[in-house]
């Protein structure tokens, strides 16, 4: 049984829903929190949660929800998750602060993919959620959108030091989503009138004062041009300091970088730069591919035309040793990498990823990597070049003078594995990856 993750929620876009409402939990924690499973029961059609998990997962129920916060309790209150496995998959994290007096709830719900609220009946069932809990939990701001674009924007400090950030909170207009709930004092402070006459979708007011305001039909369209031209215009009504073309600019900006890159990486590092894009958030992804279209990396230049003689007296003692080391790497990396056991080229782009996703050149002090990395690796290197091209060692006293002849080249395995672990960024610029595929164009 699969749950959605955050690691699934970087895969594709969602529509990420956060609610952050006060509750009185002295009339009992199932009492207090009944309307808000009333309120998903009654409304969350095609996407109602179907699992409880706590320290265990049950089948949703109101029983299975209380127990799961039972179970969960301390001094400070409750965190539990409810799920739905199937498609659309649903992650809602409920964190319950259960402080004396009045109490609190922070909750976000996660549905994917984004496309399943591209109807207007689906999402009527959202905002049929959103108000209900509105108008029983007083929230000071809500709000529900894409995950892109929500990180695009820099929700949800806005540029703000995360700090300051966390002390105001939304205390102004400083984006408008899809859906928006707006706090009677952030209502107050904008202005009731103003409020009520956005121009948009539903603007609609709560009996509590809140005003639930949904800027146009369907989430889904929202990097579409006519969608931004509405966000742009309801965000300058409900902030006249702000200028309209400004506004649309950056709105069109952030549409832009979710256009569509075709990979078209350099085929000696496409093995190993394929793998990088969805190491970053989703809303860079695009941006990240185009960089790496236009990388070039430099053509080695660890190699030689002609060998220096090897001047060991005893080449089975040293490739004794050598042996040694790259033991000493598998056994060090075979969990986190298992193909490096194989020695084979993919062997090598998945170390190439690995150094790379652990930035293992910052992570790792410079004895360590001169003394034991270094060496080690570059042995690994020599090691595949002799198993998959037919190589052949010549060895030297000087570890680092230690060549492999593949065909009418030698290569210097220990100056490339040098070269390659001085930064994050030399691991691209000397990818292992790329140091094959140039060795294997010489193989006899």
């Amino acid at each position: 049984m699969k749950l959605l993750t955050l690691h699934d929620l970087n895969k594709v876009d969602s529509l990420s829903f956060t609610f952050e409402g006060m509750f009185d939990a002295t009339i009992g924690v199932e009492r207090a929190l009944a309307p808000l499973f009333d309120a998903l029961e009654k409304h969350a059609e095609g996407w109602m949660p179907t699992i409880v998990k706590s320290g265990r997962k049950r089948k949703y129920s109101r029983e299975a929800v209380w127990r799961a916060v039972e179970e969960r309790r301390d001094e400070y209150g409750s965190i539990i998750g409810l799920y739905r496995s199937e498609s659309p998959a649903v992650s809602l994290g409920l964190n319950l602060s259960l402080a004396q007096g009045e109490s609190s709830f922070h909750s976000r719900l996660d549905v994917q993919p984004l496309d399943f609220f591209s109807g207007v009946d689906s999402c009527r069932t959202l905002v049929s959620v959103a108000r209900d809990w509105a108008a029983r939990y007083p929230v000071p701001y809500s709000s529900a959108h894409s995950i892109v674009d929500e990180q695009l924007a820099g929700s949800p400090s806005f540029g703000r030091r995360e700090r300051d950030a966390r002390r105001d909170g939304f205390d102004k207009i400083y984006e408008l989503f899809w859906l928006n709930i707006f706090g009677p004092k952030l209502v107050e402070s904008v202005g009731r009138e103003r409020v009520l006459s956005t121009p948009a979708h539903l603007v609609e007011e709560l009996p509590n004062g809140s005003v639930l305001l949904v800027l146009w039909p369907t989430p889904a369209e929202f990097a579409n041009d006519d969608a931004r031209v509405a966000q742009a215009r309801a965000h300058v009504h409900l902030r006249p300091d702000l200028d309209f073309d400004t506004v649309l600019r950056t709105l069109r900006e952030r549409s832009a970088a979710l256009v569509p890159v075709e990979p078209r990486f350099h085929p000696d590092v496409a093995p190993f730069l394929s793998r990088l894009p969805d190491e970053f958030a989703i809303s860079e992804r695009q941006r990240k591919i185009a960089e790496f279209n236009a990388f070039r990396p430099p053509e080695p230049e660890e190699w030689m035309p002609v060998a220096l003689p090897s001047d060991v007296a005893s080449p089975e003692r040293v490739l004794e040793s050598y042996g040694d080391l790259s033991e000493g790497l598998v056994a060090v990396l075979h969990t986190e990498v298992p193909s490096i056991m194989d020695e084979t080229p993919e062997s090598l782009t998945d170390l190439d990823f690995h150094f790379w996703k652990t930035h293992f050149p910052e992570r790792y002090t410079r004895d360590v990597i001169e003394g034991h990395t270094i060496p080690a690796l570059g042995v690994y290197l020599g090691d595949v070049l002799v198993r998959r091209l037919g190589g052949t060692w010549v060895l030297r006293e000087k570890m680092e003078e230690s060549q492999v002849r593949v065909g009418k080249r030698v290569w210097l395995p220990f100056l490339r594995a040098r070269r390659y672990m001085q930064s994050r960024q030399s691991l691209l610029e000397y990818s292992l990856t790329q140091y094959f595929k140039e060795a294997e164009r010489y193989r006899p």
